[in-house]
């Protein structure tokens, strides 16, 4: 016993020290999981003077999932600034605006040419946009409506429930910053100097805590402002794939200016006239308004009804249909399953069950066109994976076969909730092949991070050519090949976790719809 606990502790510590130690490791990860948002606590079953119980926030956690695509949606909109402040505050949990705006500026510095450095006001510039936009928004606990874990026991999803309502979650601070971003030190510093440069950082940190006049205000990503995001771009592209790109252009218009005035769980968008949507087109469009009158009738007209018509005042009144299209972009990519599992017939059949909800065996061969045999075998195949489901009416109380109604349909709502418990289980399988591959691989890994680091210093003091090539070949050809190998499977795998979370993404959003708008 006594050396199982050397061996965990690393000396010939008693019991009472290692397990003070492992209380202390409890609280310091209990605290990163609060501040990541991912833990709530408060008060226990015995009430307040009862020992605080912790939850933890399986949705928030599943997030990291799509920490990627969150940093990559914000340099698209908002360039590298954006991405760099929306990635620092992914990996902090939570940051002061003043920490974003000086952590960005030094990162952005540090790559740029030698005599160029970031001014903190595009930093600054880039952050009040990205709070304008609602991606970015104060901390639960800072806007005023009690402690965080309170209203996340409430509401698990917190982050939807409470911040749209709160203005000053979006209410930047007046912070005194002024000046640019700086270099790292190099490594070849002397220890004197990295002494000198610690200690001139703490009293750095210390003077400027106190000038920025932001204390206490903090920052987090606004995931569910992402998911909205995420929603609208999904239907733009349905509507470009089904129609053209005039008619996606349109749908976006609508998008974006009702994106502020509508709530994140609504089945519609609010009512917009004909005259707002034709001045807030982009002006390269060149659309006249009779133009813009047909395809928007069409898109009323079209059998997806992305789009809807609530009036006809102010030349009509038009609306997105959101939850309408969140359950067309779910069948989709429910037929697209079955089509390649198990072949393009039985995606046939399956379609043809969601259309007609109802039908028998016989009637699913006629309308299908495909030989009995065949649609007995893919029926039973489908019904054997929870697919269709086969309902019985009796025409008798004693249920006698010979006098009941044998129809098959689909449930879209049960197989889509079927369908998203597989993608959860296919990106955890991903993610244990990835930790598999990296084990297997770790020798080769640690000596190629080992050659790059020498590599790095030997161009930094100026080596020769030869002497960075003779490091080079330090990793032999198999080896090499092998690295390529894994980097390959690892990238092949990411994109995989990548597309199956944008199924899981629209899953979710057609299912939350769904419990809304009944």
């Amino acid at each position: 016993m006594n050396g199982e606990i050397k061996k965990m502790t690393g000396t010939s510590a008693g019991p009472a020290l290692v397990k003070s130690r492992c209380h202390l490791q409890v609280k310091k990860s209990l605290c990163v999981l609060v501040q990541h948002g991912m833990c709530v606590f408060g008060s226990g079953r015995r009430g307040p003077g009862g020992p605080t119980e912790y939850r933890c926030l399986v949705e928030r956690i599943l997030y990291t999932l799509r920490f990627p695509r969150y940093i990559y949606t914000a340099k698209s909109l908002y360039g590298d600034t954006g991405e760099l402040i929306v990635e620092e505050v992914l990996q902090r949990g939570e940051m002061t605006m003043s920490s974003v705006v000086k952590t960005v500026a030094d990162r952005l510095t540090h790559n740029m040419e030698d005599g160029r450095s970031m001014d903190y006001s595009e930093v600054i510039s880039a952050f009040s946009s990205l709070v304008d936009t609602h991606f970015l928004q104060r901390c639960l606990a800072a806007c005023g409506k009690g402690n965080a874990a309170t209203s996340s026991e409430k509401t698990p999803n917190s982050s939807a429930a409470t911040p749209e309502s709160l203005t000053d979650c979006y209410k930047l601070p007046q912070i005194n910053l002024r000046g640019r971003g700086k270099r790292r030190r190099s490594s070849g510093d002397s220890d004197v100097d990295q002494r000198g440069g610690k200690r001139a950082k703490l009293e750095n940190k210390e003077v400027n805590r106190t000038l920025c006049g932001d204390e206490g205000v903090f920052w987090q990503v606004n995931f569910e402002r992402f998911h909205l995001h995420f929603r609208d771009q999904a239907i733009i592209s349905a509507v470009a794939s089904k129609m053209d790109q005039t008619s996606s252009e349109i749908v976006r218009t609508m998008l974006r200016i009702s994106e502020m005035t509508t709530q994140p769980n609504a089945a519609y968008t609010q009512p917009l006239s004909a005259n707002e949507i034709f001045r807030a087109l982009p002006a390269s469009y060149n659309i006249s308004r009779s133009t813009l009158d047909q395809y928007l009738t069409l898109l009323v007209d079209d059998p997806m009804e992305f789009v809807g018509k609530s009036g006809d005042s102010g030349g009509g009144m038009y609306v997105v249909n959101l939850h309408k299209a969140l359950a067309n972009l779910a069948r989709a990519t429910l037929e697209s399953v079955v089509q390649e599992r198990f072949g393009s017939r039985s995606a046939r059949i399956f379609r043809l069950l969601l259309r007609k909800r109802h039908l028998e065996q016989k009637q699913v061969e006629d309308f299908a066109m495909i030989p009995a045999k065949e649609a007995k075998d893919m029926l039973y195949t489908l019904l054997s994976e929870n697919l269709v489901q086969l309902q019985e009416i009796p025409k008798t109380p004693d249920h006698a076969p010979s006098r009941t109604f044998y129809l098959y349909t689909v449930n879209q709502l049960p197989t889509a909730r079927m369908l998203l418990q597989h993608c959860y289980k296919t990106v955890g399988n991903l993610i244990e092949r990835r930790l598999f591959e990296t084990r297997e691989n770790k020798r080769h890994l640690e000596k190629s991070q080992r050659i790059e680091a020498i590599l790095a210093s030997l161009q930094v003091s100026g080596a020769e050519p030869a002497q960075l090539t003779e490091v080079e070949e330090m990793i032999t050809a198999p080896e090499r090949q092998q690295l390529e190998a894994l980097k390959h499977h690892i990238n092949k795998m990411d994109s995989s976790e990548n597309q199956v979370d944008e199924t899981i993404f629209l899953l979710e959003s057609y299912i939350s719809s769904t419990k809304t708008s009944h």
